[in-house]
């Protein structure tokens, strides 16, 4: 307990939570070894202090310690950096230059992102685990290097082998020993010691006074989700340190900065029932899956209002109907049509049997209208081929209505006379 105690005011870490003390004492008892360890967690969590016990506690602290962030090095020159390259290996190498295994044989190499790695990568590290050696990009001779390697990742990595984003065979060999860091909202009791840590390191950066929390405050934190983890928690500190007059911080004042409502969903554990970092992929996947379900519901609207059109014609189409068709096909007329718009299809003059879009006139606005460009629907259907007839009869009803008085049926048809004389002489109504 001791010696824990003494890691933790050694590399400035803040909590008392059991998930964290038994990462920390697994990281104590792997660092005398070589063995490979794999550090999961999600991001902000500070996965970065692991690695640095672990080289710090072992017989290779004095030699070199490396950190290489894997998802910030473009994947065209990731290999040259790893392995270093040969003069003329490519273009601008101009010079044969050392990789990181090279520079930090005897040392320590911390792959943070390790989950990014492409798959050429991959396979260059993994030689590197089972045999300590490589080749430098342009070059056919094997070197040796005597590095160990701690990897950190964010990403779920049983869902990244099944899609064929990791190598399984990597996965293991990294994952000699797993050390899982606990998400910030799992650390209830150590939210507010890691705000006044911050706030005291900020207070002294700043020159200012020390920010404290009332006890609704301190409430407010322990419940909000954090899924920015201690990073955000901290980045939140220097914030309200820099802007806050009051330095007596409220709840009120509080849900300015993280409103309650604002937190990313949370994946749920089927086994556990908990929230645990093993379970979470990237927040990226799950706004991306939000947008996805977005675009399936408005081409689901697409298809209906296709379907109404088809099966009811536009006479009898009811307003909510109406009203529907307006928002998804012509959003750009939405606030100028009216609750009695009328829907209408105009053919494009130099090309009869095109397939148009419809379109939304309103009965309050001029009836003299131009001539309508005509819009291709995106996805074409058969059964919208139909359209003409329904052109054709919605003309003859209008004439039939009006008993043959043009200018009334076309203010009933909500186009221009111009445009209706020449739809009669299309469809040979003029009988």
């Amino acid at each position: 307990m001791a010696e824990l105690q003494s890691i933790k005011a050694r590399f400035g870490i803040i909590g008392n939570f059991p998930a964290l003390n038994r990462a920390l004492e697994k990281a104590i008892q792997v660092a005398p070894t070589d063995i490979s360890v794999l550090v999961m967690g999600e991001s902000g969590v500070g996965k970065e202090f692991i690695p640095k016990i672990i080289h710090g506690e072992s017989r290779r602290k004095h030699q070199p310690y490396i950190v290489v962030n894997c998802g910030a090095i473009p994947e065209g020159t990731i290999d040259s950096e790893l392995f270093g390259h040969e003069k003329g290996a490519f273009t601008g190498a101009t010079s044969t230059r050392k990789g990181y295994f090279e520079v930090a044989d005897g040392g320590t190499i911390f792959l943070d992102e390790v989950g990014e790695l492409p798959l050429q990568t991959q396979v260059r590290l993994l030689r590197v685990l089972e045999s300590g050696e490589f080749m430098k990009v342009g070059s056919s001779q094997v070197q040796k290097t005597n590095v160990r390697i701690v990897a950190a990742t964010n990403v779920n990595m049983m869902k990244a082998i099944t899609d064929n984003r990791f190598r399984e065979d990597l996965y293991y060999r990294l994952n000699t020993v797993q050390i899982d860091m606990p998400a910030l909202r799992e650390r209830k009791g150590d939210i507010h010691l890691l705000f006044r840590k911050f706030a005291i390191d900020f207070a002294e950066k700043y020159r200012m006074p020390e920010l404290k929390l009332t006890d609704d405050a301190v409430s407010y934190l322990e419940n909000y989700a954090f899924p920015g983890n201690v990073r955000q928690l901290r980045n939140l500190v220097e914030q309200m340190t820099v802007v806050e007059q009051n330095r007596e911080v409220n709840s009120t004042k509080l849900a300015e900065y993280i409103p309650m409502n604002a937190n990313l969903p949370v994946v749920i554990s089927k086994t556990t029932g908990s929230a645990t970092s093993a379970d979470f992929g990237s927040e990226r996947d799950i706004m991306y899956k939000i947008l996805f379900d977005m675009r399936n519901d408005i081409n689901d609207l697409k298809s209906l209002t296709s379907e109404l059109i088809k099966n009811k014609g536009n006479s009898d189409l009811s307003l909510q109907e109406k009203n529907l068709i307006n928002r998804i096909y012509t959003p750009e007329t939405q606030q100028s049509a009216s609750p009695n718009s009328l829907l209408y299809f105009e053919n494009n003059q130099n090309n009869q049997n095109q397939i148009h879009h419809p379109t939304i006139i309103s009965e309050d606005e001029d009836n003299h209208y131009n001539d309508v460009e005509d819009i291709e629907l995106e996805e074409s259907r058969p059964e919208s081929l139909s359209l003409q007839n329904n052109e054709k009869d919605l003309i003859i009803k209008a004439l039939e209505k009006h008993k043959g008085r043009r200018n009334k049926a076309a203010d009933e048809l909500g186009i221009s006379q111009r445009t209706l004389y020449r739809k009669i002489k299309q469809y040979n109504l003029e009988e």
